[in-house]
């Protein structure tokens, strides 16, 4: 797992300096044909990781329920982001996958709830979640990248 947890996090570094280096007006944009921007594709992977990886482990996530409620599956952007907000995902970005990286060494991870994805992909073990979770974050990399094209 740690070959793809380096992937995730080489990944969360670009985002890093997407959300970053974005100027805000262009974070919280949502491109005609979308239904979402950049800030909440990016708060989303942020909160996914959480979900998958330490919920359905029964261990406490690392990100405020709060970001949890506002940026899950299911969820639309309400048009806003704090100073605050932008700067905490920021660091979330980056601190959440070192952190499961460190709680995986450390044993942490003993269980895992099997859970099937609305793409219909069955998650049986921390390992397909892991694995799925690089999936799910390319996907909304990709997603960002032409959202990105779309403001210039």
């Amino acid at each position: 797992m740690n070959s793809q947890l380096a992937l995730t996090l080489q990944n969360r570094r670009h985002l890093h300096q997407v959300l970053t280096q974005t100027p805000k007006k262009d974070l919280l944009k949502i491109p005609d044909g979308f239904r979402n921007n950049i800030w909440w594709n990016i708060a989303h992977v942020v909160v996914t990781q959480q979900i998958l990886v330490y919920k359905f482990s029964a261990l406490q996530m690392r990100v405020p329920e709060e970001l949890v409620e506002k940026f899950m599956k299911g969820t639309t952007p309400d048009g806003t982001a704090t100073d605050e907000e932008i700067k905490m995902v920021a660091d979330f970005l980056i601190s959440s996958i070192e952190w499961t990286k460190q709680d995986l060494e450390e044993g942490l991870f003993k269980e895992y709830k099997p859970y099937t994805t609305s793409a219909g992909f069955h998650l049986e073990t921390l390992g397909d979640a892991i694995n799925f979770n690089l999936f799910h974050e390319g996907l909304h990399m990709a997603t960002i990248m032409t959202q990105k094209r779309l403001l210039k």
